[in-house]
């Protein structure tokens, strides 16, 4: 359904024509802009919060900078669909996160505009950083460069390397903190206690007016007025916050906090801050979901809702009519708690995604000993080898494609070390409509080839909660379990735990001709694909590997011995895969057979359903079904009972 925007806003297709109205149009502009998002999310979906928070930075940046000229890098994406309205793509909003439409987070081959592609976090700084180095090396001494980041995405590793860095570089950068307490879950941290400070300080906030008015005439005081009044200025705030101010000490000049919903206002202070040299950062307060009472009001539930009735703020799930099988996330969360009850020794440990993987499921019920580590990755992974060293057993939850931000501790920290840390993989595969950057893709091949690590994946509920419980064994070592967005296949679920034998997998189901290997969940599509073939006459077998890593040799000597067709499926790349994995044991065993290998090609995936980014990538049901066809003999009932 396509949407109206409002009277101004229609008029608005990119940045230029937003500079043709008056500064006192951007608070009637800004309305229908956060209306506009409200009507096409509510019956589109997509990121919705973060968005109606920044609709007014939004404005006022585009009126403000001159865009594309001067580079704007938004950190994340989640709140840029205002940003991609004003520029250009007004009418093709509506297939955001769609397949085949517009990707949901700012993408460089999308728009000019899109100065730099983001999905992960804490990447504005560094990127921004970059580009002003640039433009100081090609002599654009005008170009204004932006990093927008919110105070969840200020607490990981990278956003503060960045910060050091352009201290000492002088270059043309403004940060904007949007400052929301929020990142998806409510932040969590030191830095957030301290961001809260300055906010709450009565004192500095009546005298930040007056050096914000101050600092505005310092490009017509001259060098030496500006620096007399920098002195004055630190002074100031390190008397009236009474502590030294983080950013300050980073050499990067601080102004705020402001009111980040005042549009005009921030339009003239963006303006006046382009007009000030060197490393800024401009402390914005906002309130995600901003202008939706409901998004308001349960901001991590208005994260991204789905469909939803903007009048009433009825959230839209269909009812199904009889049970369904749970979503793998909810099962790791439950399942936590059941062996955490059991053992005192486990802890769990996310970053910053404790309702995306279920954790605060644990952190309700033992709030001692699950912890949210705030947006680091890298952090999330050495304090879990440090819990380790000490006898504990920590599952740290990282997404599947955020773990390749703390590769190098899962090597140096964990695996090198020989510790009991359960990395839980979630979301690994084709994750769906966030795309490229958030498909975990990679995991099987960037896990397998490290040494001491064992690396598995469950084809449904009840392998998912064995092999947790398999992986909290005694001196198990390092263990990788990886488990795909979205729901199993048992809607009865909580079997009774049972440990497996490591590196042990299982036939499905003989046959012949063909030997289907799967590993994880696409395990299901194989099933649903021999009972189709079974009956128009085609037999092959099925084996669940479910190790990727340590392999099982006697089932693969088995397979080899018999057949001379292999189709290996999986949900994640095919170089490096577990495909390859198997190619590399025929040939070092010396056997010698056709095998097709079905999973994810060697290019980036866009956005889509999962299931029809299954179909495009060639590894379901009915993918399966052709692979099979083309190499296995079709047989009657007859032939097959003599």
């Amino acid at each position: 359904m396509q949407v109206k925007a409002g009277p101004l806003l229609s008029k608005i297709n990119y940045p230029a024509d937003l500079k043709q109205y008056s500064e006192a149009d951007l608070v009637q502009i800004s309305q229908e802009l956060r209306q506009y998002i409200i009507d096409v999310v509510s019956v589109n979906g997509g990121h919705f919060g973060a968005s109606l928070g920044v609709v007014e930075l939004t404005v006022a940046l585009h009126y403000a900078l001159n865009t594309p000229y001067d580079k704007l890098v938004w950190d994340v994406g989640h709140q840029a669909y205002g940003h991609k309205i004003l520029t250009g793509r007004r009418d093709l909003f509506h297939t955001n996160r769609v397949y085949g439409g517009i990707s949901g987070f700012p993408k460089i081959s999308e728009s000019e505009y899109d100065t730099f592609g983001v999905g992960h976090s804490s990447t504005s700084i560094s990127a921004a950083l970059g580009m002003a180095v640039a433009s100081q090396l090609k002599g654009e001494t005008n170009r204004q460069h932006v990093a927008v980041i919110g105070d969840g995405a200020m607490t990981a590793g990278l956003a503060f390397e960045g910060l050091n860095h352009a201290g000492i570089e002088n270059s043309n950068v403004l940060v904007i903190l949007n400052d929301n307490c929020m990142s998806i879950d409510p932040n969590v941290g030191a830095l957030k206690e301290y961001l809260t400070s300055i906010t709450i300080s009565k004192s500095y906030n009546r005298f930040r007016d007056d050096i914000s008015h101050v600092l505005t005439g310092l490009s017509k005081l001259g060098p030496n007025a500006h620096k007399y009044v920098k002195k004055i200025e630190k002074s100031i705030k390190g008397t009236l916050l009474k502590q030294s101010n983080l950013f300050e000490a980073l050499n990067f000049r601080y102004f705020g906090p402001v009111d980040g919903h005042d549009v005009t206002r921030l339009a003239q202070t963006i303006k006046d801050l382009s007009a000030i040299p060197g490393p800024k950062l401009l402390h914005c307060i906002t309130v995600k979901g901003k202008g939706f009472a409901l998004a308001e009001k349960d901001q991590t539930k208005w994260h991204a809702p789905g469909l939803f009735d903007k009048i009433t703020g009825e959230i839209k799930k269909s009812t199904p009519d009889k049970p369904q099988p749970p979503k793998y996330q909810d099962v790791f969360g439950h399942t936590m708690v059941e062996l955490a009850e059991a053992n005192d020794k486990i802890v769990g440990i996310t970053p910053a995604m404790p309702s995306g993987s279920s954790l605060n499921i644990m952190m309700k019920a033992m709030p001692k000993r699950a912890f949210d580590v705030g947006i680091a990755e890298q952090h999330a992974v050495t304090f879990s080898a440090g819990l380790a060293t000490q006898g504990l057993v920590p599952f740290c939850n990282i997404y599947s494609s955020f773990m390749q931000r703390a590769y190098d501790q899962v090597i140096h920290d964990v695996a090198i070390q020989k510790l009991n840390v359960v990395f839980c993989l979630d979301r690994a595969g084709l994750a769906g409509a966030d795309g490229a950057t958030h498909h975990g893709a990679y995991d099987i091949a960037y896990m397998r080839c490290i040494p001491n690590l064992i690396v598995s994946s469950p084809m449904n509920e009840e392998e998912l909660r064995n092999l947790m419980f398999t992986a909290q064994q005694e001196n198990i070592g390092p263990f990788v379990i990886r488990y795909p967005r979205g729901n199993g296949v048992m809607p009865d679920w909580k079997r009774p735990f049972k440990a497996l034998k490591i590196g042990e997998g299982r036939k499905i189901c003989d046959g012949e001709d063909v030997a289907i290997l799967t590993i994880g969940h696409v395990g299901n599509f194989a099933v649903e694909a021999c009972t189709e073939l079974n009956s128009e006459g085609f037999h092959p077998a099925h084996y669940d590997l479910r190790f990727v890593k340590p392999l099982d040799e006697a089932l693969l000597n088995e397979v080899f011995s018999k057949y001379k067709n292999v189709i290996t499926v999986e949900d994640g790349s095919l170089p490096g895969g577990v495909g390859a994995a198997v190619l590399e044991f025929m040939a070092d065993n010396n056997y010698n057979a056709q095998v097709v290998r079905l999973g994810i090609p060697d290019k980036f995936i866009d956005h889509g359903e999962q299931p029809e980014l299954w179909a495009e990538c060639g590894y379901d049901k009915n993918a399966i079904i052709e692979a099979v066809r083309k190499v296995a003999i079709k047989r009657t009932t007859d032939s097959m009972a003599g």
